[in-house]
């Protein structure tokens, strides 16, 4: 019998490799300039094969982070198993990041990153899809919070507080800033933010269960 975990390692590989050709097309010719039958080509696989992994052309650039649409899900879910609540797990999360120069919080000005970030942000079609992105990012994290109104109303704050934060500090570093001169007030920006979610969501800090903050 064939190895499952085997064929699972194979189909991630094949995702990678066709989406790391397609982005290198559409970061030198543009997005809508290159066709799905050309990366089909390059990657050397049929158009309709390449659907099948793909559905539509813009997973191509999204697949690059779509594990990012569970990611504060998880963070809830891991916080939980540590006995910390879910906003003070989000917002260590979140500074961690700055600290570690993850791209997913804008502050990274390494050429390839930025380069990714120009394409997806500066391509209208990818902007649309990436909203759809954070929608199903929301319910995932609302999912975990107990999928009632009051838990929507927090997900949807909480997935706008992150992206707004990181657009931001991706906004200075595509103007020029240096990530060095960018990190104390984004840093501080973040702090600030996740108090004023704490504030309107004290449920989640653990000050009322008991829960580790």
């Amino acid at each position: 019998m064939s190895d499952p975990g085997l064929r699972e390692r194979k189909r991630q590989r094949m995702y990678q490799a066709v989406s790391d050709i397609a982005v290198r097309m559409f970061e030198e010719r543009g997005f809508d300039a290159v066709s799905v039958a050309e990366v089909a080509a390059a990657a050397e696989i049929s158009k309709p094969t390449l659907f099948r992994y793909f559905p539509a052309k813009e997973d191509l650039v999204l697949h690059r982070i779509a594990d990012h649409e569970r990611e504060a899900a998880r963070v809830v879910e891991a916080g939980r198993a540590e006995g910390v609540a879910p906003l003070p797990a989000l917002r260590r999360h979140f500074l961690d990041g700055i600290a570690a120069h993850d791209p997913i919080t804008g502050l990274n000005d390494h050429p390839a990153v930025r380069s990714f970030y120009d394409l997806l942000y500066g391509t209208p079609s990818l902007v649309a899809r990436l909203h759809a992105h954070l929608e199903r990012a929301e319910a995932a994290l609302a999912e975990v919070l107990g999928g009632d109104l009051d838990a929507r109303l927090a997900a949807g704050q909480i997935i706008a507080v992150r992206r707004i934060l990181a657009g931001e500090n991706w906004r200075r570093i595509s103007a020029g800033e240096r990530v060095a001169d960018v990190r104390e007030e984004a840093v501080g920006a973040a702090e600030r933010a996740f108090a004023a979610l704490e504030a309107g969501f004290p449920g989640l800090t653990g000050d009322e269960a008991g829960v580790t903050r």
